[in-house]
């Protein structure tokens, strides 16, 4: 398969030629065109039109592939991911638990309107049976897709400039806390033991926690938010959360991290980071060792949640299809019910 030497942009704005060619293919052979539009757009002081022009000599000279969806790149990027899957990556936008953000299929404006909410919000069962330590949780994305492959880059491939794309959307999660939160927090990404974050080279949660602070430095410099992850340790190593079923992950987790008594100030409030909220049970134990430490409120922030499967609470068959696969929501229905 031939690769696609010439942007779609510069199709449009410099060539006023036909896009309608699949991408992946080559519009016509190469010869020396690319290098040519660049001297002329140069020459022409457009900048728009020579960026154009230097991302088709690039990606001709240097041809290389999307690491998420293995496309052709259309233009030189030090971070090998297109601009399909980076806009791919969309906020989640269903209704969440007003504690720890599961998602619950309930059409919420709805539910206003009737006047059929609790005062503290949507709780989701986990939550109203066994109240977590932390003040709410908040993710930017589900955990699926190319996010997912994302993560992984960043994760297992040692591609840290992963984080800084990363880190925007983060820095968008943690926004959505500005009205509650402290005008002053400790941002604490959730450790590594210290084996694996040698052998990883980094904690993926604290380049994401940076990358998300500086972002937020510069568009709220009112909001002072100050790095401090080494407040909190994991002093135990764990089997991966991956493999266990939610009872044991929490039970895995406990006793895992300790807190730096010195560091700590009493009374502040601490904004937990993490790459991925799945079951929720390493937040709940590092905000209760925070707590227990001295820290007044708790707040977390991750890049993604893994949602569990939704459950339509209107609709009775498939609520009792879904708590025959042990989805709880029988809480859920309780609060809703009218």
């Amino acid at each position: 398969m031939g690769r696609c030497i010439f942007s779609e942009s510069l199709n449009e704005s410099t060539l006023n030629a036909s896009t309608g060619a699949p991408l992946g293919f080559s519009a016509g052979p190469d010869d020396g065109r690319a290098g040519m539009r660049l001297l002329q757009a140069a020459a022409a002081g457009t900048s728009a039109a020579f960026r154009c022009a230097m991302d088709d000599l690039v990606t001709t000279a240097f041809p290389s592939d999307c690491r998420v969806c293995n496309r052709p790149l259309l233009r030189s990027t030090v971070l090998p991911i297109c601009d399909i899957c980076r806009a791919s990556v969309q906020p989640q936008t269903s209704s969440m638990c007003s504690r720890c953000g599961e998602a619950i299929d309930i059409d919420l404006e709805s539910a206003c309107l009737a006047g059929q909410l609790p005062d503290e919000g949507l709780l989701c069962s986990e939550c109203r049976a066994d109240e977590p330590m932390f003040e709410r949780a908040v993710a930017y994305a589900v955990y699926q897709g190319e996010l997912r492959e994302m993560i992984h880059l960043l994760k297992y491939e040692h591609m840290d400039r992963v984080a800084k794309l990363l880190g925007r959307m983060l820095a968008e999660s943690i926004l959505t806390l500005e009205a509650e939160a402290a005008q002053e927090l400790l941002v604490v990404a959730v450790p590594l033991f210290p084996a694996k974050q040698h052998q990883r080279g980094y904690n993926q949660s604290a380049l994401l926690a940076n990358a998300a602070i500086a972002e937020l430095h510069h568009s709220h410099p009112q909001w002072q938010l100050r790095s401090l992850h080494t407040l909190m340790e994991r002093h135990r190593d764990t089997r991966s959360q991956f493999e266990l079923n939610p009872v044991s992950r929490r039970v895995n987790i406990q006793g895992a991290f300790r807190v730096n008594a010195n560091a700590i100030v009493p009374g502040c409030e601490v904004l937990l980071v993490d790459d991925i909220y799945t079951t929720g049970a390493t937040a709940r134990e590092c905000a209760r060792v925070l707590r227990r430490a001295g820290a007044n409120k708790v707040w977390v922030a991750t890049l993604a949640r893994a949602q569990t499967p939704q459950v339509a609470l209107w609709d009775d068959t498939r609520l009792h299809a879904a708590q025959r696969f042990g989805y709880e929501a029988e809480g859920l229905s309780d609060a809703i019910a009218p």
